[in-house]
């Protein structure tokens, strides 16, 4: 079966996703400065958050670039990637509304690595259905950067129980690991396409 499907409901979940995030920002009381200071942790969850989302985003649209069809164990995979993140804005206005206590810190820690786990579960469904030399498998090889977030995120839940400050540094520095972009699709779908 074809991926446009897969795509635009995936594209329509994440935007919902973020849509939600921004909706539960609290409007300040007061027209000051000063009035946003409460809001900093949350603000800072909702930027984190944000930027998650938007690196998700990026390499799913990266991962169906390089595929052509799809087949129901993909569907399966990719809806429990979006699961995942769904969950994002939940965790993130519990973890900002509680300025990064131990168990909102943890949890939060603890959907992103599932993310990533079901980002790998649905790499592998991509790969698996596409031959073992196809695009995408080369494209990806080791992941090294993938596997590396994955033990940095369960570093950063289990610190978050005595140092949470620690854990979200370590959430943000995962993220800004993979702000930069990640060319091994698109510099394999180029050779591809010459």
């Amino acid at each position: 079966m074809g991926k446009n499907r897969l795509e635009a409901f995936s594209d329509g979940v994440i935007a919902i996703i973020i849509t939600i995030m921004v909706l539960e920002l609290k409007v300040p009381h007061g027209g000051d400065l000063a009035a946003l200071v409460p809001l900093f942790p949350v603000l800072c969850a909702y930027v984190l958050s944000f930027i998650y989302v938007g690196i998700y985003w990026n390499n799913h649209h990266h991962l169906m670039h390089a595929v052509q069809r799809v087949n129901g164990s993909v569907l399966w995979a990719n809806l429990h990637l979006l699961f995942w993140l769904s969950l994002l804005p939940f965790t993130t206005n519990w973890m900002g509304e509680n300025q990064l206590q131990p168990l909102p810190t943890a949890l939060y820690g603890f959907v992103l690595f599932m993310a990533s786990v079901a980002h790998f579960i649905l790499a592998h469904a991509l790969t698996s259905m596409h031959g073992a030399n196809a695009m995408l498998e080369r494209a990806l090889g080791a992941d090294r950067k993938g596997k590396l977030s994955v033990v940095l995120y369960l570093v950063a839940m289990v610190s978050a129980f005595w140092q949470p400050w620690l854990a979200a540094a370590i959430y943000a520095l995962v993220a800004v690991a993979w702000l930069v972009p990640d060319s091994r699709v698109e510099n394999v779908v180029a050779g591809e396409e010459h």
